[in-house]
């Protein structure tokens, strides 16, 4: 029956080229969009027949070239996947939608490597079901054509977004994990049998990662994996409940994450792996959420970052969530197994600071209410069956070949950053520890033009001998080591944070100034666009999530300075990902705590201290009411050492106690960390 449907529609698809029935400009439109899908048809036959395994290293490229080369950035300016475009050709609305179209047929790409032949389906009959409309007399309305999506939306959450959710957590769905396990690694052909776009950068990872000898790629993949093991000791939860860990990662590490599947499996958790999504009932905006590949053009991801805006209100909201809920509820056993995600980031890229385009789909005062409402409901529904306080993660980063020429250098100091003597660290940490809790609240002053001046509250102890502050962070679910870390008390926690430069969630900003009053933001601003209303735009969509304010949820000072001295000897400060960044320099986290969804677990310093400070007073409101509690995001925010007048601890009795001045530990027993920057 599917392929009779599959057969039927592609067949139809097949004759629009030489038709005539629809209005010029739309014809071009259809026209091109269906020379797309019989493309797809074309890889269909080939892969199920076994010629597209048989093809050489050249041919493969050249057809990955063929899938992605519409929305490569020097074609994207005449790409119906542009908005620009797309409304130009087509005319404001009818070129947002279409445009809209074009995006989410291209989710075709991965659905036929998988053989998902009932997606095809589905987005080959959306298209001919909207291309009829247009062979009317009447060019149809705006509005026909978004009942036509909405109803796309509604009717097909049940397969998209109830997949996903099974993808997530069942580790038998092991498309990816076929790949990896069954493939000749030293043949790169297998990159191109996931049916993501491979560049530059996953290709030469991979061709370093065969120049490695096992042991180094053992040592990487322990790393990685015990992080994750330690996360859970750390935090008083017990693995051996779970029996399943997602992976998450970018194409190019499959020689590193073969060898963690094995560590993963020897604690007795199957590796599970989703891909990131593929569709707008799928997709987290543009962020990358699963494994994946290269970005063929971010400028494209985030143009239809919005795409949901076309059908998104409180009926679908509804229904989706009925999706998720009833989802979960089927596979309740396989959510209770998971563990959490273990993940590999990959930095080094030119950061990327988008164009706002007016044309692209945005959404309104409304739909972004509905949509915060959204993410709330379905967290708590999330956590219901993957409770947060059994659940835990890891997270380790690795650069990419476009870092630059010294790549390989580079490499090998990363993976000498991430295993660093975690015990060298823990004592200087304890140091500067037990100076902050004897503070009232911390001033942080910046230098070098750096505008930062900042009082953070400080919970008070009810018994020093026995609580503490702050965590002492040492690699175990962030790699690598070097932070401590609080949520401060909100009320009292005033001033201004500034930053030059800094990379936030794939986005770069330019001059970022938040200012805080009482712990939650008050004003923003950045350097971006010369309009202040894009800037304000950008900070809120992107930093505060749409939120109209959000909390100071965690304050840290970073000690790893052999990072911040790698990354000034290579010149690539600003490439870092916030993983390392944030343990290069005091860091100030907006949205929740660390200990979100966790704060009722009691966890402890190495010294034997218990962590007190967990909750503030937006976060205690969990307790009456969890939906008013949590804002579903968190982004770390660095200013680096070089921008940093001083860090004073101040006492109730107006005391101080110098941490660090001119970017340097000043503090008694930290001298240690000032070793790296003294040779720099």
């Amino acid at each position: 029956m599917i392929e009779e449907r599959y057969d039927l529609a592609i067949g139809r698809i097949g004759r629009i080229g030489g038709e005539e029935s629809v209005k010029l400009p739309f014809r071009k439109f259809f026209q091109k969009t269906a020379s797309f899908l019989l493309m797809i048809d074309e890889l269909k036959k080939e892969i199920e027949s076994g010629g597209y395994e048989k093809r050489d290293l050249s041919e493969l490229e050249a057809w990955n070239d063929r899938l992605y080369r519409d929305i490569l950035p020097d074609n994207y300016s005449t790409s119906y996947g542009n908005p620009v475009f797309a409304v130009k050709e087509l005319g404001e609305g009818y070129g947002q939608i279409l445009s809209f179209l074009y995006t989410e047929l291209r989710g075709a790409i991965p659905y036929v490597f998988e053989g998902k032949t009932e997606y095809l389906d589905i987005l080959l009959e959306l298209f001919l079901e909207i291309y009829g409309q247009f062979e009317e007399e009447e060019i149809p309305k705006e509005e026909q054509i978004k009942e036509i999506i909405y109803w796309y939306a509604s009717d097909y959450c049940d397969v998209f977004v109830a997949d996903r959710i099974r993808e997530q957590i069942d580790p038998d769905c092991s498309f990816a994990l076929n790949i990896i396990c069954s493939s000749d690694l030293s043949d790169l052909r297998y990159l191109y049998r996931f049916g993501e776009y491979i560049s530059e950068n996953e290709r030469r990872t991979a061709e370093h990662l065969l120049e490695l000898s096992e042991d180094v790629i053992c040592k990487m993949a322990d790393v990685y994996t015990e992080g994750y093991r330690v996360g859970f000791v750390n935090t008083g939860k017990d693995l051996s409940k779970k029996g399943t860990v997602e992976i998450r990662y970018v194409l190019g590490f499959e020689r590193v994450i073969k060898k963690a599947v094995e560590n993963f499996r020897k604690m007795g958790l199957r590796p599970v792996f989703c891909r990131s999504g593929a569709s707008v009932l799928t997709k987290r905006r543009h962020l990358k959420v699963g494994y994946y590949g290269a970005v063929a053009n971010k400028q494209f991801d985030y143009d239809h970052g919005n795409d949901q805006a076309l059908f998104f209100d409180k009926k679908f909201m509804e229904r989706k969530l009925e999706v998720i809920k009833t989802t979960y509820e089927h596979h309740k056993e396989l959510a209770a197994e998971m563990a959490g995600p273990a993940v590999i980031e990959m930095f080094g890229e030119e950061p990327f600071s988008p164009e706002q385009t007016k044309e692209a789909l945005s959404l309104t005062a409304k739909q972004e209410e509905l949509s915060l409402q959204f993410d709330s409901r379905q967290s708590q529904i999330v956590n219901s069956y993957i409770p947060g306080e059994e659940r835990s993660f890891t997270i380790i980063a690795y650069p990419v070949p476009e870092i630059g020429k010294d790549y390989k250098e580079i490499f090998d100091e990363v993976i000498r950053i991430n295993t660093l003597d975690a015990k060298v660290y823990e004592k200087v940490q304890q140091t500067l520890i037990d100076a902050l809790d004897q503070g009232e609240y911390v001033h942080i002053l910046g230098g070098n033009g750096n505008r930062t001046d900042l009082k953070v509250q400080l919970h008070r102890l009810n018994d020093p001998k026995k609580e503490t502050i702050f965590e002492n962070c040492v690699a175990d679910v962030n790699i690598p080591v070097g932070e401590v870390f609080t949520s401060p008390v909100l009320e009292g926690t005033n001033g201004v944070l500034h930053v030059s430069r800094v990379y936030l969630n794939e986005l770069q900003y330019r001059d970022l100034e938040i200012t805080f009053a009482n712990g939650m933001i008050a004003d923003y601003s950045c350097g971006n666009f010369e309009r202040e209303l894009e800037n304000k735009a950008y900070i809120r969509d992107n930093i505060l999530h749409r939120h109209e304010t959000l909390p100071l949820g965690e304050f840290a000072i970073g000690t790893n300075t052999t990072a911040y001295v790698a990354a000034k000897k290579y010149g690539i400060e600003e490439k870092m990902p916030i993983l390392i960044a944030e343990k290069m320099g005091p860091h100030f986290a907006v949205g929740d705590t660390c200990y979100s969804w966790s704060e009722d677990i009691r966890v402890y310093n190495p010294n034997g201290k218990e962590i007190v400070a967990k909750d503030n007073s937006v976060s205690i409101r969990r307790k009456e009411d969890v939906s008013k509690a949590y804002f579903h995001c968190h982004t770390d925010i660095t200013i680096p050492y070089e921008e940093l007048k001083s860090i004073t601890v101040v006492t109730a009795d107006g005391g101080r106690i110098p941490l660090l001045e001119e970017g340097r530990f000043v503090l008694p027993g930290c001298e240690v960390l000032n070793e790296p920057l003294k040779n720099a």
